[in-house]
């Protein structure tokens, strides 16, 4: 059947129409997509490239300020700068050893005090460096605010002899018991050889628990149940900062006699007091050179003591474990952490939270 003139030359106006529309919509749809894509390659190109091909290994202390630093470290190192990282749980002197060996990166939190000589050692080889001063910490030997009520006469560590029966060791009760620094860790060396030097060891036990984990333990039910209780401990921690204590007064600080405090091989060891403790962080020497940027963020890592104290009473009050405290730090303190940071890593971290 033919079909008009007028009517086929209006269908294919109609067709070229529609036809018409159907393009421009294409070309539409791929400018939006083009649109959308833009951001997407922009995010791409924005990501930032990690400068190790491999995890960045970080030492795990087992004590609480230790990792929470970790893992605030970690989530700027992975969000900052597009690095993954790993822990590997250690003590004190292993961890030093490791470093030294290449088997760490970056171990976050060195107390100097605990470990003088073997980090001399350690530097002196040029395989480890100290990058960065995160705080200045602090050590003692504590009884209870009740014990010092009881016991007014108690003033000095090197009294204790006369009062062992109060401190009674469950396990010898014929002494009392002092609890020390956990077993592997670099105040053990510290503790054990004021131990000797204050005479302590024909009227008291010295009982090196097995992890910190244990020694907090140990002395939180003590604490709860009001026995008298004397022991090591450092600070900035959660259990310092819960509980009403005491310093048992130590010998004027001495620095001759604190080196060979912590030898493990001093021979003569002479009591002197804690001094003040800088707590800094240590990394290879081929870390310095294959990750710069990282270790110029580590190196700026710094937390003043009461910020410190504020996360850890944080941590303590929530039963809070390191991850969510380092996140409540994150997000609570961000003025502390953006000082570490260059403007782009800041807001890639602070996208991330």
């Amino acid at each position: 059947m033919s079909i008009p003139v007028s009517a086929s030359s209006s269908a294919l106006a109609s067709h070229s129409h529609r036809l018409s529309r159907t393009v421009l919509g294409l070309a539409l749809s791929a400018a939006l997509a083009g649109l959308s894509l833009a951001p997407s390659v922009s995010r791409a190109a924005d990501a930032p490239q990690c400068e190790l091909d491999r995890s960045v290994r970080f030492g795990g202390m087992n004590w609480e300020s230790n990792l929470v630093l970790v893992e605030v470290e970690r989530f700027i190192a992975k969000h900052g700068y597009g690095c993954d990282s790993e822990v590997l749980p250690t003590e004190t002197l292993p961890a030093l050893a490791a470093l030294e060996r290449g088997d760490l990166d970056i171990n976050s939190e060195i107390w100097l005090n605990s470990t003088l000589e073997p980090w001399t050692k350690a530097e002196a080889t040029g395989r480890v460096k100290r990058i960065g001063d995160i705080y200045m910490g602090g050590e003692a030997w504590f009884i209870p605010k009740y014990t010092a009520e009881r016991l007014p006469e108690l003033k000095k560590a090197a009294d204790l002899p006369k009062f062992k029966d109060a401190f009674k060791d469950p396990e010898e009760p014929s002494k009392g018991r002092f609890y020390g620094c956990p077993a592997g860790w670099g105040c053990e060396v510290v503790s054990t050889n004021l131990f000797k030097a204050l005479g302590l060891g024909d009227t008291f036990t010295l009982f090196s628990p097995g992890t910190g984990a244990t020694q907090k333990a140990a002395l939180t039910a003590a604490y709860q149940r009001k026995e008298n209780v004397v022991f090591y401990y450092w600070y900035p921690t959660p259990l310092v900062g819960s509980m009403d204590l005491v310093k048992l007064e130590l010998p004027p600080y001495d620095a001759a006699k604190q080196k060979c405090l912590t030898d493990p091989n001093c021979e003569n060891p002479q009591a002197s007091d804690y001094p003040e403790n800088p707590v800094f962080t240590a990394v290879t020497a081929k870390f310095t050179q294959d990750a710069p940027k990282l270790t110029e963020f580590l190196s700026k890592v710094k937390v003043p003591l009461d910020i410190m104290n504020q996360t850890m009473a944080y941590m303590e009050k929530n039963e809070a474990e390191p991850q969510p405290t380092a996140m409540w730090f994150l997000k609570n303190q961000q003025a502390v952490w953006t000082g570490w940071l260059p403007a782009d890593v800041t807001e890639r971290v602070k996208a991330a939270l």
